[in-house]
């Protein structure tokens, strides 16, 4: 009898004894943080927003360098380093109040980008003093960090994953059609008068000017052709306004200066007509009478200039 109670007994204390909890039990635990061990904070601290951060934002710490109603000397001032996988502290710097008060500018810069919402702590931290006063404390403070972009998107209607740009404005291209239409007539108007004129230009020059009538008889003739030396002589007398020979070559260049820097060619010339026509018949040897007369109306076409 004793032993049957005794069975029955343990049978009752293992149906009442808890059972172990798997690991898809277990609660999870990743956001609860450890309390700091050590003595309490004894700093007042005026602490940043807890929420709304994001990856690059700056939050910025004011701790009171007064304690016991006692101003505090803080020793060197810890350095700017990595508090953890989240933050970074930047340069420490002291500040003075419009009622006289210094207060410690602590500032941390989020560091990492979370893939979803999470959360986290500004570490506590403490200053020692640089007399014989107490440490001065700051409590760790929690935060929540928030992802730039989410994770996955709805995938329906409106709320794709991938959104189009937005479309650009419509510009009005009928004016500017317009307007180039104008322009590019303007412009074929422009050269067309310019080629117009032009034209006219050489036309009036070859019909009125003495060694452009020249050039125009000279097209179809050789050097040695008489007709060649004629047209030539022509020009000079028609130049120089005149019937021309070698000793009246100071009027023609009295007349027209511009003929200047053929002075010695044209002498030449002269020279070699009169051997030609009034000599032996025959020049002493071949004269370019082509080549003369294109220079010549290149200095009358720039002296027209």
């Amino acid at each position: 009898m004793k032993n049957a109670i005794a069975r029955n007994a343990l049978a009752l204390l293992f149906f009442i004894s808890p059972m172990p909890l798997t690991a898809q039990e277990l609660p999870d635990m990743s956001g609860a943080r450890p309390r700091p061990a050590g003595p309490p904070p004894n700093a007042t601290v005026e602490e940043p927003r807890a929420f709304g951060h994001v990856i690059g934002d700056v939050l910025t710490q004011r701790v009171l360098l007064q304690l016991d109603d006692q101003p505090f000397t803080p020793a060197p001032l810890p350095r700017a380093e990595r508090v953890g996988p989240w933050l970074e502290r930047r340069t420490l710097r002291v500040a003075t109040a419009d009622d006289g008060r210094r207060w410690l500018i602590a500032e941390f810069q989020i560091v990492n980008a979370p893939s979803v919402l999470m959360s986290t702590v500004i570490p506590a931290w403490e200053l020692r003093p640089a007399s014989g006063q107490k440490t001065l404390r700051m409590p760790a403070w929690p935060i929540s960090i928030a992802p730039l972009t989410p994770l996955t998107a709805f995938g329906e209607g409106a709320l794709e994953e991938l959104r189009p740009d937005r479309a650009a404005p419509l510009v009005a291209t009928a004016p500017i059609k317009r307007q180039l239409i104008f322009y590019a007539g303007a412009c074929a108007a422009s050269f067309g008068l310019w080629l117009a004129w032009w034209l006219w230009r050489e036309w009036r020059a070859s019909s009125t000017q003495p060694f452009a009538r020249a050039m125009r008889a000279l097209r179809k003739l050789d050097d040695t052709s008489p007709q060649a030396w004629y047209a030539l002589h022509r020009a000079f007398d028609e130049t120089a306004g005149e019937a021309l020979h070698s000793a009246m070559l100071a009027d023609l260049f009295r007349r027209a200066p511009y003929l200047a820097p053929q002075r010695e060619a044209i002498k030449r010339f002269f020279a070699q007509s009169n051997e030609r026509f009034f000599g032996t018949g025959r020049p002493a040897d071949q004269f370019p009478v082509r080549k003369l007369c294109a220079e010549l109306r290149r200095l009358e076409k720039r002296h027209e200039a």
